[in-house]
């Protein structure tokens, strides 16, 4: 009798189709919807071409204190009577922040979304941005940070993004600053970048029963108090890759696990290979099934997992792959790691592989844009990257056609092994001699690096 059961079969993908897109300007700005008959709840997004993108070299993490600093009551009304409003409604504000847009969304029944849609206006235009309410702020983010970065993974990070892009641009520092950084922030900056970029109208996403909503009138809500127009979304930056691979250590002292991370610059997410750089990613190290994960998880016992992905801006891209191996076998996991990405860009992909990875993404999408908020977000996508319309009514037949030649020659183009930076952050003590007798590259100290 066996105790090791077949894996089973994909199944066929359900048929999936996403709502039309309705576009229209108003009041010097663009709404953005999908119709949802009959639903009850409908969901408003704003979104300003303000990302951390936007912030001066100097002072990152400038954006997120001020999204933060949003909650702290309104020109109108202080803090406590502006969330009593919003709990009035059912609701709350959230705001989020990529490197290309700033974002702030509510979720209500239908009827009530125009007064929640003011609400959310009245913050991200017109905030109170009291100076102690915004050091206040600003300290309890630096504190945050400084317990996020106490742990492993965050100082990696760090120190791969310098590398690949240079602290000499915005992207080559953390999306939300690091904790010097963000200690650092006077209040005058966090209210200067706020008067700066966020009088732009912008556009609104709106998802729900259009039948029982006002495009104009939640578009005059949404746009009042705007006052300029542009710049829209940037283009793709020029970002040059390494002419070898290296590796940096990272030092963390008497530490019994090395946190890996393996990187390199890749194409903006308007890319037209996009779907199969996707592809080739989950079967790299996409998904539990994964080339890496069954490798150094299973076969090797090195790890509990570890992923690959190509995570995409507007302006630029990354290759990266992450892990966490016990100290004594970090040399092997790399070489191992490294083997899989050579292997993948010289052989490619196999049918039954890329079948696996199809049937995952396609029905995971289906899955995934069920929701008035998902659906929402699928919209702020068509937003950001300048996506058509029909993007995601499409991306379901291209995820589920992708073949295997076409595959394989992205990961040809997309994967570059040669031009990959290592991190490692671990005992530096133990494990540098064993990753220079590797011969993956130059070993360098990540102090050293400027």
């Amino acid at each position: 009798m066996s105790l090791i059961a077949e894996r089973p079969e994909a199944g066929p993908a359900r048929d999936y189709h996403f709502p039309a897109v309705v576009r229209r300007p108003v009041a010097g700005g663009e709404v953005v919807a999908a119709h949802l008959p009959g639903h009850r709840l409908a969901v408003a997004v704003l979104i300003l071409p303000t990302g951390a993108g936007r912030e001066p070299v100097g002072a990152p993490g400038v954006a997120t204190v001020l999204a933060k600093a949003l909650e702290e009551g309104t020109l109108r009304r202080d803090s406590a009577a502006f969330a009593l409003a919003v709990e009035g409604l059912g609701t709350e504000v959230v705001t989020a922040l990529d490197w290309d847009s700033f974002q702030a969304s509510v979720q209500v029944p239908a009827e009530r979304l125009l007064p929640a849609v003011e609400l959310l206006a009245e913050a991200v235009r017109a905030p109170r941005l009291d100076p102690a309410d915004v050091a206040r702020v600003r300290d309890d983010e630096a504190n945050g940070l400084r317990m996020d970065w106490a742990n492993p993974g965050p100082r990696a990070d760090a120190a791969l993004r310098a590398d690949l892009f240079g602290t000499q641009l915005r992207i080559g520092r953390p999306l939300h600053g690091s904790p010097a950084s963000v200690a650092a922030l006077s209040v005058d900056e966090v209210i200067a970048f706020h008067r700066q970029w966020f009088g732009r109208p912008g556009t609104l996403v709106v998802v729900g029963d259009l039948d029982r909503l006002d495009l104009d009138a939640l578009g005059v809500a949404a746009f009042a108090g705007a006052t300029e127009g542009g710049p829209l979304f940037e283009g793709p930056l020029e970002i040059t890759l390494h002419g070898g691979r290296r590796i940096l250590l990272v030092d963390r002292p008497g530490s019994v696990q090395s946190t890996l991370r393996l990187g390199h610059p890749a194409p903006p997410r308007t890319h037209p290979d996009y779907v199969p750089m996707v592809l080739a990613a989950t079967v790299l190290g996409g998904a539990f099934t994964s080339r890496l994960n069954h490798l150094i998880r299973e076969v090797r016992g090195y790890t509990y997992g570890i992923r690959s992905d190509f995570g995409l801006s507007r302006r630029f891209g990354r290759f990266l792959v992450s892990s966490a191996v016990q100290t004594a076998v970090t040399a092997p996991a790399l070489v191992d790691a490294v083997g899989e990405i050579e292997r993948t860009r010289t052989d490619g992909v196999t049918e039954p592989e890329l079948a696996v990875a199809r049937s995952w993404r396609a029905g995971g999408l289906s899955v995934e844009l069920q929701s008035p908020r998902a659906i929402a977000g699928a919209l702020t996508t068509l937003v950001v990257y300048g996506l058509p319309d029909d993007y995601h009514a499409q991306l379901r037949q291209q995820l589920l056609t992708a073949g295997e030649e076409e595959v394989s020659a992205a990961a040809a183009r997309h994967l570059r092994p040669e031009a990959l930076t290592l991190v490692i952050e671990g005992d530096a003590a133990a494990i540098r001699q064993e990753l220079t007798d590797t011969g993956l590259g130059e070993v360098i100290d990540s102090g050293e690096l400027s």
